[in-house]
């Protein structure tokens, strides 16, 4: 697959270049940092979670865990983990455990990490366990600008 039609569907409309980078199937994302040669704080990985108001991806590099208190106190929401199939549900043309960084090309609100946007480069799933999606960091920071973002992470 490598790409997910969505997410490529996004990236055309909104005319991002960006080029596929291959590795070996790697289903955490610090593998595919590894297999990939990426360094790991370019590497976004995405989270899904929910409340009563719906779905929301955080988005982070890879080095980096979660810190939900932090996330939940910004967001003044009491968001909490997404379960397996509700993950399938929203990503159908993923693979499972594979969401893209580019929740936005499914209508689910996203909230980045700041120190994900300092990068000079990005990487990120494509909806696959064997290929990353790879732009400038100026290109992803336009792809994010409307989403919210801040500081609700901490280095692994």
């Amino acid at each position: 697959m490598a790409i997910a039609s969505a997410v490529q569907e996004f990236l055309q409309t909104h005319e991002v270049p960006y080029e596929l980078v291959h590795h070996p199937r790697a289903v955490s994302s610090m593998r595919a940092a590894e297999v990939s040669h990426v360094p790991g704080d370019q590497l976004a990985k995405s989270v899904l979670l929910e409340d009563e108001q719906g779905y929301l991806v955080a988005v982070l590099p890879s080095t980096r865990k979660l810190d939900l208190g932090k996330l939940r106190h910004q967001l003044d929401r009491m968001v909490g983990l997404a379960v397996e199939h509700e993950v399938a549900e929203i990503f159908r043309d993923c693979d499972p455990g594979a969401i893209p960084a580019l929740a936005r090309a499914y209508d689910v609100e996203t909230i980045v990490d700041d120190t994900l946007l300092q990068q000079s480069e990005v990487y990120f799933e494509g909806g696959d366990h064997e290929a990353l999606i790879h732009m400038s960091g100026r290109d992803f920071r336009t792809l994010m600008a409307d989403a919210p973002h801040g500081r609700f992470t901490y280095r692994v």
